[in-house]
């Protein structure tokens, strides 16, 4: 049996991961759900990015090629690649907070790889950005791949700002859960509507980006 990834199968992975996401952080469901209900979104959420991650690497085409005689690796697959190590780091992240009971266990398993996994995307979103500059479209706001790119940017931000707010005390606690829990909400509705924008093609977009770093 063959699988054939398409745009659609990665948009739909990232819009239903986002929902989830979004969906565990939202302003006052998130205290309705209770802390194990919406870990339990976030894992779900995880994987939804992580098959729809691979799905991305895979259409990216291959890591390489060669640029004035010499070998270079593609920016377009570099950017992917670091995504879906982000995504695994979710993975672990999401994971290990349905069972972590320690302090030890939070910061180590929980708030590390949450961290790594925020600043892979912030990586990923940014070599998509240098992508857009370098081929000159620095303003294209009809273009389904520039309103992506930066929409995506600005979730990996939020995440990020996310990320810090979780951060573990001492005392058990995280410095911001406001901070932590809207960082997530608003990052997850930028993501989801990254994704949404592809929907509607079956195909991957043939996007203006340099072929390497």
């Amino acid at each position: 049996m063959l699988i054939h990834p398409t745009l659609r199968m990665q948009s739909w992975g990232f819009v239903i991961g986002s929902a989830l996401f979004a969906l565990g952080s939202a302003p006052f469901l998130s205290v309705f759900f209770g802390a194990a209900l919406a870990n339990s979104f976030f894992f779900a959420g995880s994987w939804f990015f992580t098959c729809a991650a691979f799905v991305q690497l895979v259409l990216a085409g291959p890591a390489t090629t060669t640029d004035s005689g010499r070998p270079a690796i593609r920016a377009v697959w570099l950017s992917a690649a670091v995504q879906l190590l982000g995504t695994i780091l979710f993975n672990v992240s999401t994971g290990a907070a349905l069972h972590a009971l320690t302090l030890r266990g939070e910061m180590h398993l929980v708030w590390n790889p949450n961290a790594e996994g925020s600043i892979a995307f912030l990586v990923s979103s940014g070599l998509a950005v240098l992508i857009l500059l370098r081929e000159g479209a620095y303003w294209a706001p009809q273009s389904k791949e520039w309103q992506s790119v930066w929409l995506n940017t600005l979730g990996s931000i939020a995440f990020g700002v996310s990320a810090i707010g979780s951060f573990v005390l001492r005392d058990g606690n995280t410095l911001d859960p406001n901070m932590a829990n809207i960082g997530t909400f608003v990052g997850a509705i930028f993501f989801l509507l990254a994704s949404a924008v592809f929907l509607g093609r079956s195909s991957r977009p043939a996007a203006p980006m340099a072929e390497a770093v």
